[in-house]
């Protein structure tokens, strides 16, 4: 076994709990994966692609206005950049007879290589303009969050299209990451990183209310489905080893023991919470501290994904810890009237309910609570909680509140609680096709059970 520094173990393979399946002619699930996959090709895919192809500049235009007319400077994100090319290759899988995915993937790859890659210093970088020169204003050049993203695009694509370039920039951007983000002595990666690779630290002229410096969640819930997708084309023993790393650490150290993610840490993992200030101070700081029902959800799910693909058969802490995650989600941060997911929620000093303090519902929440409530369902038919029953309540919502039956695409959040976003950008560079197209995807695999595990 190996130790890590903050005191838990890597432990040693152990199995993941067999799937309960559903037979295949149960007549409402396979109505839902027919209202999912039309919604897919009539409501989403077919209105970003290949239309956001950029075929002047490369890459994928980012910006849209309601309506999907394309709307300001259109720089590009690494992370929009990659979701793209995750999202088409994804899509050039799951529908095979539809050749312009995978074209549109390339198209994409071919922007990461050639202009988000640095090629001085390795890594990609964050942000550059629509013709693809660097932002040089850019608070943090690179980050890992970004290159995780660069790191899960290339390993799709890789696996879509059989193209060794693909693979080949894909090692190294985790050798790259191996060797300037990921921490020896206390596990985990280093999020903000300099040109060169350098991590970024905090000192007294950081303001309380920066990130800058710190460890967190979110870059640690997505190189955990980087490296799962990197080792499904890539068995290599030190990605397993690190795949199986950040496993434990998001399960046994990020989690905490009420079931929700802490966000944000010192880089030797100690907690950055406000709970023990005043409302005021947690207010001011709430960014850095409070409980996202949506990461919660997602990382149910992620953590599950990569115990899988690390072939853990009856792993039951990870489906433990995982259902408690989304039994802690679904009792404090869901609309019981009308289904779907708050996006904020805190507990204050001397209190052990929680409270909402952002009730708006956030398009990518309720698409990964659609994902991770079915696959609940298909854990645990007789759960009290009622796991399939939530997840039809949740895709009415979405239908409801949150998909634009008229120009396509889902609003940034629902219009139970934020009305005015019916007018809001329907594009910009952190909303795109992944979140949605993963979801329903997958809900449209389960319920057709198109793959046996």
């Amino acid at each position: 076994m190996i130790k890590l520094a903050f005191g838990f173990f890597l432990l040693l393979p152990v199995y993941l709990l067999a799937q309960q399946k559903s037979g295949t002619s149960d007549p409402a699930r396979l109505q839902l994966a027919r209202e999912m996959d039309r919604s897919i090709r009539t409501e989403l895919m077919n209105k970003w692609y290949p239309h956001c192809v950029d075929s002047q500049y490369g890459g994928y235009i980012s910006t849209y206005t309601y309506d999907f007319k394309p709307s300001g400077p259109q720089d590009k994100f690494i992370v929009t950049q990659a979701r793209h090319v995750w999202s088409t290759a994804k899509a050039a899988e799951f529908y095979p007879h539809s050749t312009y995915y995978l074209a549109c993937s390339r198209h994409g790859f071919r922007f990461l290589r050639d202009v988000m890659w640095d090629k001085v210093h390795g890594g990609f970088y964050n942000l550059v303009d629509r013709q693809g020169r660097v932002k040089q204003e850019q608070r943090v050049p690179k980050d890992a969050y970004g290159n995780a993203f660069g790191l899960y695009a290339l390993s799709a694509y890789y696996k879509a299209s059989r193209d060794t370039g693909a693979l080949n920039l894909a090692k190294q951007a985790f050798r790259w990451l191996e060797a300037h983000s990921h921490d020896p002595l206390h596990k985990g990666y280093f999020q903000h990183l300099a040109v060169d690779g350098t991590p970024m630290k905090r000192d007294k002229s950081t303001p309380s209310t920066s990130d800058l410096g710190y460890k967190d969640q979110n870059s640690s819930i997505h190189l955990l489905e980087a490296l799962t997708e990197l080792y499904s084309v890539w068995p290599d023993l030190l990605v397993r080893e690190r795949l199986q790393e950040m496993l434990l650490l998001i399960r046994d150290r990020i989690v905490t023991p009420k079931g929700y993610l802490q966000l944000f840490f010192q880089p030797d993992w100690t907690p950055v919470s406000f709970r023990d200030s005043s409302r005021n101070a947690v207010f001011q700081h709430k960014f850095l501290d409070h409980v996202s029902f949506g990461h919660d959800i997602e990382t149910a799910y992620l953590m599950l994904e990569a115990s899988h693909a690390l072939g853990l058969k009856n792993d039951t802490r990870t489906m433990q810890i995982g259902k408690k995650m989304v039994d802690h989600a679904l009792k404090n941060g869901w609309d019981k009237k009308l289904g779907g997911f708050y996006d904020e929620g805190y507990y204050f000093k001397g209190q052990d309910t929680i409270s909402i303090i952002l009730k708006s519902k956030n398009w990518w929440a309720q698409a990964e609570g659609l994902n991770t409530l079915l696959l609940m369902a298909d854990h645990f038919p007789q759960d009290p909680l009622h796991y399939f029953d939530k997840f039809k309540q949740q895709w009415n919502y979405i239908q409801t509140y949150l998909i634009d039956h008229e120009y396509g695409d889902w609003y940034e959040e629902g219009l139970d609680e934020e009305p005015q976003r019916k007018t809001a950008l329907k594009g910009h560079i952190w909303k795109a096709t992944y979140h949605n197209f993963r979801a329903l995807s997958n809900c449209v695999r389960r319920l057709e059970e198109r793959e046996k595990e």
